[in-house]
């Protein structure tokens, strides 16, 4: 069986084709690069490296985020879009566990983040239990140190994996003290055989048509116009 993986949610991007199992190309960046611009261009080439055409796979794995809203959308467009037009199986995987996935044998609590700006971070806590993952705590949006704070109260080490942990270092080590575990580099960035791989186990099909991205919050300008809203409405 052959996989495509897509990985846009943030800043990285990720694609991969797995086959049987075995990993047959992957390309992983964390460079500031336009996603609507790199995307296909690079899931095209990697086509072309393992000789293979899009008819050929069988089923699709996408980063449903939380994560930025436009790399959110990019990804999930262009998987729904390949899913619809070449009538494959689509898969949506929280972009949260695809990192979580990079530290399944740690033994402790692994907690991947990803800066939502103004001291806030998108986050879940899981733990590598009976050979795969379980969530501890529902991904969400949070603020920084009111997760750190739940995160102390465990009492348990807590590995923090995520490019944007490196923003919150230090509060980290500060709350936590020595149960806060820092990801070393190479396993702070998304890989989309890992998302291809949390797919094959959770077996959970999509609706192509009804799928849509967990943003886990409202968007910025959304946000601003129900304020407003508010505030309009308390004037009458």
């Amino acid at each position: 069986m052959i996989w495509l993986g897509i990985d846009t949610a943030n800043m990285p991007l990720s694609v991969a084709i797995v086959k049987d199992g075995t990993i047959l190309a992957e390309v992983n960046s964390s460079m500031a690069v336009n996603h609507s611009l790199r995307a296909m261009p690079v899931i095209e080439e990697l086509f072309a490296t393992v000789q293979l055409q899009p008819k050929d796979i069988d089923a699709i794995a996408v980063s449903e985020g939380p994560g930025s809203y436009t790399g959110v959308r990019i990804g999930v467009t262009i998987a729904k879009t390949l899913a619809w037009t070449l009538k494959k199986p689509l898969f949506g995987v929280s972009s949260l566990k695809v990192l979580a996935a990079n530290a399944v044998y740690f033994d402790g609590l692994i907690c991947p983040i990803v800066d939502a700006r103004r001291n806030n971070v998108y986050a879940g806590v899981y733990e590598f239990v009976d050979g795969g993952l379980t969530a501890i705590a529902e991904d969400g949006h949070f603020a920084i140190e009111n997760l750190l704070d739940v995160l102390a109260s465990k009492e348990r080490p807590v590995l923090f994996v995520g490019k944007d942990v490196a923003m919150h270092e230090e509060l980290m080590k500060e709350r936590l003290k020595e149960n806060a575990v820092i990801a070393p580099f190479p396993l702070q960035l998304p890989r989309a055989s890992s998302l291809i791989f949390i797919a094959q186990q959770s077996g959970q099909e999509e609706n192509t048509h009804a799928f849509t991205p967990e943003y886990r919050r409202i968007a910025e300008a959304e946000a601003n116009w129900l304020m407003q809203q508010r505030k309009d409405q308390g004037n009458e």
